[in-house]
């Protein structure tokens, strides 16, 4: 378990993680570029490295800071009382994780690959948004769309096991702007995982879809999206 407290050393606003470096945040790539959220954390926040498979934060652990993805990509999972994982969400550059309605977080948070994130403090976040209306705004706005993605990724899981594929790959597609290849940042068995799937039902997925010219897999983590029609056909 990586340790919280906030040394002497360390920027109030950046907990002390152990085994990560941390230095002033960058310019670009935090939060949604230009906006006033955005612009706050780059000046307020420092970056903080983590190698890949490193956990950012915990289940359970105090929600005591907000966090953006400025390179890399981050999963958070729960830990089911039968053994098996859950992924809940896929972070990417730009996304802005950990914010929680209660005081501890739901879900603990690993980086998929080396990255790096932005690191405020949420009490100082929250005390900003209460004076600035802007920030309040764009915090209200990122913490409907996660509402909106928890809805959707319920609404996933009751779908068969190729409008779970399919319904991913799409998503993934948009969230990269549209593009007709999709590269896919974590492994087979992180999809699975998000999904409620086996690693072997992705695969044969993926292949059925192949070899119907709807999709077409590049490498293990490089699709290309053939036939969008017919995908959001299959998408149900």
């Amino acid at each position: 378990m990586l340790s919280r407290p906030v040394s002497p050393t360390t920027s109030p606003n950046v907990p002390a993680f152990s085994g990560v470096t941390s230095r002033p945040a960058p310019t670009s790539n935090c939060s949604e570029k230009g906006s006033p959220l955005a612009q706050y954390m780059q000046l307020a926040g420092a970056s903080v490295s983590f190698a890949r498979n490193a956990e950012i934060f915990g289940e359970n652990e105090p929600a005591d800071y907000v966090y953006s993805v400025i390179s890399g990509s981050v999963r958070t999972y729960k830990i089911l009382n039968d053994g098996r994982r859950q992924i809940s969400g896929f972070y990417l550059p730009g996304d802005v994780f950990g914010l929680e309605f209660g005081d501890d977080h739901a879900f603990s948070a690993e980086a998929i690959a080396d990255s790096k994130v932005v690191v405020v403090k949420r009490s100082a976040l929250n005390a900003l948004a209460e004076r600035d209306p802007a920030i309040g705004r764009d915090l209200f706005a990122i913490t409907g769309r996660e509402l909106r993605r928890v809805q959707d990724h319920l609404i996933l899981l009751v779908k068969t096991a190729r409008e779970r594929v399919v319904s991913f790959l799409l998503e993934m597609a948009e969230r990269a702007g549209g593009e007709k290849v999709v590269a896919l940042p974590m492994p087979r068995q992180d999809i699975a995982d998000y999904l409620g799937l086996t690693i072997e039902t992705v695969s044969r997925t993926l292949t059925s879809l192949e070899g119907s010219a709807a999709i077409d897999i590049l490498t293990s983590r490089r699709i290309a999206l053939l036939n969008r029609t017919a995908l959001n056909r299959l998408n149900g």
